[in-house]
Parts: C-alpha cells; structure tokens; sequence
C-alpha cells in the first residue's frame, strides 16, 4: 500500500486527486496539504472533495504531515522547487504535474532524483501520452513535406503559456524531425510575417473561461492536412494518470521518469 500526499488540496486538481485515490486500489490518502494562510486548514480532506469524511485533516507543511511515500504536487514552480528539495531530504518519492519551471527550479528536481525516484511530465492523462507519440510517428513519415503547427486552449487561471504539454509536443515532433525547438519554434506572429519557413513549428494559445485542456498537431501540405487532437473533459484523467505514476514508483530505484516511462512507452 502506497501512502500519498497532495498539495493543493483544495484546488479543483486537488479535490480530483483526492476522489480518484479513495477509488484506486493499492493506495490510500494519508496526507492533505494547503497554503499556510488558507482557511482550509483542519477541514476534513474527504468531505472537502465531496466523497465524505476521510479523518485526513488538510494541514499547512509537509513537516506536519502524517506519514507517506510518495507526494503528488500540481501547484506551481517556486514550491515545487522547495518540495523536491523536502522530497531528497526525507526519502520521498514524487510525481509532478507542475509546469514552468525555470532552469533552477529544473536542477533542484534532477537532485533530488539522484536519491529519490520521481515522476515529472507535463501532462498525465493517457491519451495526451498516446498522442505524443502518434505526432513524433507522423512527423518522422511525413518529414519535411509539411508545415506544423501546434494550438492548445486552457482555462483563464492557467499562468504558463504555451502550456507544458504543447512544449512537450513541440519536442516530441522536433526530435523526430532532427531539429532543435528552441531554435525553430514560433510562438506569436503578427503584421509583416513573409512567407513560412518550413522548417518552424509554430505555437497558438487560447486562454478562456473554463476549458480544461485542449491540444492540436497540425500537420500541413500541399493538399492534405493530418491532425492530431486531444480534448479533455475534466480533471479525472489526469489525476487517474498522477495516481497510476505514484503506485508505478513503489519500488523504482532514484530517477527521473516521465508518463511515458510508466505507461510503457519508451
């Protein structure tokens, strides 16, 4: 049995996670974490996600956690950062959904790999896995014979843009292609563009009301389009995927591993 803690938990990701983990076999909610300042604290971690009590009281610091092996963090750079670093320090295991970390934030993450094992990606749900691998397919067939362009639209809250999961398709269709995406990636255009170099990707992003996530590959040629699309409806899929990498870590030795890794499709 894996003990898992979350942050955030009064967050719609965390209230997702913690609905999923009372239905999944193998593992069990034994830590419920919010901000220090949050009027949540001490309120029942079950009946804040609506499944009923749960005895988890949601608390304010991973020090005053009960006991767990592994801690899921969807939140955002700068504590994911300071959780990876607790992580390393007290023989955690973790999975992280947080996106936008800088190049600091990403180190701190890689050293606490080095005595833990984690789990990071930009997106958990299954079927986004899937569909990075079917663009780096149809990439790597249809070469440089297309133009490609990459549209994801989230909700209004969301604060990175584009989101991980575009970037990470973004890399996914350069590195079938031979190409580096930091140097042909497109992330706006506006006036005077000229004519499209074929060898760029390019990046639309759309941020309104409550969409959850939605992402496209766009592959375009002289007289034929293929496109590649993922919708999702709700925040179940991703935390099914979180909770399905933190049972995969239970006896994985320190690394870093991604959804690809635990979904067996390396």
């Amino acid at each position: 049995m894996s003990n898992i803690a979350i942050i955030g938990a009064g967050g719609r990701m965390g209230k997702a996670l913690i609905e999923v983990i009372s239905q999944t076999e193998g593992v069990q909610l034994t830590a419920a974490l919010e901000r220090p300042d949050s009027s949540l604290i001490g309120v029942d971690a079950g009946e804040l996600a609506g499944i009923g009590r749960n005895n988890i009281a949601v608390v304010a610091s991973l020090e005053a956690a009960d006991s767990f092996d592994v801690l899921i963090d969807f939140s955002v750079p700068a504590v994911t950062a300071v959780n990876a670093k607790f992580c390393a320090q007290h023989g955690k295991k973790m999975v992280i959904g947080t996106t936008g970390l800088n190049g600091e934030q990403l180190e701190q993450v890689q050293i606490a790999s080095r005595s833990n094992a984690l789990c990071m990606a930009s997106n958990y749900a299954t079927g986004v896995n899937l569909v990075f691998k079917l663009a780096e397919l149809a990439a790597s067939v249809l070469g440089d014979e297309v133009d490609i362009e990459i549209s994801e639209a989230h909700h209004r809250h969301k604060i990175d843009a584009p989101s991980g999961t575009a970037l990470s398709l973004g890399e996914s269709v350069a590195g079938a292609l031979g190409r580096d995406l930091k140097e042909v990636a497109v992330y706006g255009r506006e006036g005077q563009t000229g004519a499209r170099d074929r060898q760029t990707i390019g990046f639309a992003t759309v941020r309104a009301g409550d969409i959850v996530g939605d992402h496209t590959v766009l592959f375009a040629a002289e007289g034929e389009r293929v496109e590649i699309t993922h919708k999702a409806s709700s925040r179940t899929a991703f935390a099914r995927g979180a909770v399905r990498a933190a049972k995969w870590l239970g006896d994985k030795e320190p690394g870093l591993f991604n959804m690809q890794d635990v979904l067996g499709l390396v």
